[in-house]
């Protein structure tokens, strides 16, 4: 008899000191603005990160050479208050079209400010080395050092 491994999601939270729809539109249409560089699979150095304005819009990143590598997908596209995009990398942080996890994504108006919080969900259907996909999101440099980023780009020139 198999057994299924069921990892807690990922969660993470940040304020940031922007209203609600600026939060929301920094994170998904000025990603480019705050995505790390060395965070894609792309050969070539990253020249965009882009999340298309829609429900099956695709989540990936251009090169400087022109190529493009697939992150995943959009499946819920509710601005400016919650996004839920499917998350296609591997523990091996390599594309796999099979694999679903969820990354969800709630801004929510707290005065002029906002609270975003993350939920990197599903992780353990990466397969055997899961716990080692969780561990790096979860870390400092993972999904943590990305909202702080993010919180930077959408504090920055409004």
């Amino acid at each position: 008899m198999s057994r299924t491994i069921t990892l807690a999601p990922v969660r993470k939270q940040v304020r940031v000191n922007a209203p609600q729809g600026r939060a929301f539109e920094v994170f998904t249409a000025q990603m480019t603005r705050w995505w790390p560089p060395t965070h894609t699979i792309l050969k070539a150095p990253l020249k965009e990160a882009v999340i298309e304005p829609r429900e099956g819009g695709r989540w990936y990143h251009v090169g400087t050479d022109g190529s493009e590598c697939e992150t995943g997908h959009v499946r819920v596209w509710d601005p400016p208050s919650r996004l839920v995009l499917v998350w296609r990398l591997d523990a091996e942080w390599q594309y796999d079209a099979d694999l679903d996890t969820e990354v969800e994504l709630r801004f929510t108006a707290d005065g002029a400010a906002t609270n975003v919080e993350l939920e990197h969900r599903y992780i353990e259907r990466m397969g055997k080395d899961a716990d080692k996909a969780h561990a790096a999101v979860g870390a400092p440099g993972g999904w943590s050092a990305l909202l702080e980023a993010f919180r930077n780009a959408a504090e920055g020139s409004q």
